[in-house]
């Protein structure tokens, strides 16, 4: 049995129109759910996904069997409290958890699509995803929330649909690639695209994997995740399983070993060209050009309440970025809040045990729901 056979799933008919010019239709956005939809649908949030997530952020994935990438924020009596709330998450298109992507089956040909798949973008996604909204007959949303490539896909939400979402939370992102994350990114690109596995994007037809590209685009993307603080405190200069040097080109070093695992299971559950297709999206985004260089018009029209969080120790997107985001809300007198947290556990630190972020994050979300509530009094 396909292992993603019993993975949620609506079929978007379409057709959606792509940046890139091409339409798709009939293609299915995998989800799941947490918590209940409350009578007046006033307490939905959703919460979009960073470049290796997918759908399954809280409780058990039932295809790794591991615990959801934000299982530290999300569930009963956390900070997003499916108590309270109805949290839908949903796998982006260009995924490989049962969205439209690269490992998708082509019906007329039985492989997969692979290569052939369009490049898409974060605006793309969002749209795709705007079609929960309407499976659910959900009319408004209590929130949109996401970090890292989820920050973007928020950002774009609020400026595709300015009516569609009471408070949105971008956390640790940015409202344009820059061109260091654009070079680590193209790094892991070309580790895979440079394995002889790779085949052009068509492994799937010899049943191979360049498993050693991905694996190393993996291991360069890791350290992007981390701060230098974090690595030197838990790793610094420790050798692994041994007293002395090796002389080797064997993991002498115990940061060797845990990039090289982080790298080795990571292949078991993701999908090369489904990593190639998103970091692309991921470069591709840069709101402010869609308006003309004008990141302020993005959101004029919105009434959303906005609450941007950065940390200290994030030097992938610095809070010098996210401090742009408010900035420009700023200039158009828009609702926003903002908030740097303490961590030396660098990009990472919004999928990890931060309490003072955790803390921060469902008293927000608490005061602004009785807000909402008492006004309806």
């Amino acid at each position: 049995m396909n292992k993603l056979s019993k993975v949620k799933n609506i079929i978007v008919n379409g057709p959606q129109k792509l940046d890139c010019g091409k339409e798709i239709s009939n293609f299915p956005i995998a989800y799941e759910t947490y918590g209940n939809l409350n009578d007046r649908k006033d307490n939905a949030i959703l919460v979009f996904h960073a470049l290796t997530g997918d759908q399954f952020a809280a409780g058990k994935n039932p295809i790794t069997n591991k615990d959801g990438w934000w299982s530290y924020a999300l569930g009963p009596g956390k900070a997003i409290d499916t108590d309270k709330f109805f949290v839908i998450c949903a796998n982006v298109i260009g995924g490989c958890m049962g969205s439209y992507g690269p490992s998708t089956i082509d019906k007329n040909t039985n492989a997969q699509i692979s290569t052939n798949f369009p490049v898409i973008t974060i605006n793309d996604m969002v749209n795709a995803q705007f079609n929960l909204l309407e499976h659910f007959k959900i009319e408004k949303l209590f929130a949109v929330i996401g970090g890292s490539m989820g920050g973007m896909q928020v950002l774009q939400f609020v400026s595709n649909f300015p009516d569609k979402a009471q408070i949105a939370i971008p956390i640790a992102c940015t409202s344009s690639h820059s061109a260091q994350n654009i070079a680590f990114n193209e790094l892991g690109r070309q580790a895979i695209m440079a394995d002889a596995n790779w085949k052009a994007g068509k492994y799937d037809e010899d049943k191979t994997n360049p498993d050693k590209g991905l694996s190393v685009a993996r291991m360069a993307a890791h350290i992007t995740y981390l701060s230098k603080k974090g690595l030197q405190e838990k790793f610094g200069r420790k050798l692994q399983e041994s007293d002395d040097l090796k002389f080797s080109f064997d993991a002498d070093f115990q940061i060797e070993s845990y990039l090289r695992y982080q790298g080795s299971v990571f292949v078991d559950r993701f999908d090369a060209n489904s990593y190639l297709y998103i970091t692309r999206a991921m470069d591709y985004f840069d709101l402010s050009k869609q308006f003309n260089g004008n990141l302020s018009k993005a959101f004029e029209n919105t009434k959303t309440k906005f609450f941007v969080i950065s940390f200290t120790s994030d030097w992938l997107y610095p809070t010098a970025e996210n401090r742009e985001i408010v900035i420009a809300l700023n200039a158009i007198g828009a609702d926003v809040g903002f908030v740097e947290i303490e961590s030396d556990k660098g990009h990472d630190s919004f999928l990890l045990d931060v309490p003072d972020f955790l803390e921060t994050l469902g008293s927000y979300l608490k005061t602004n729901y009785i807000n909402l509530n008492e006004k309806r009094i």
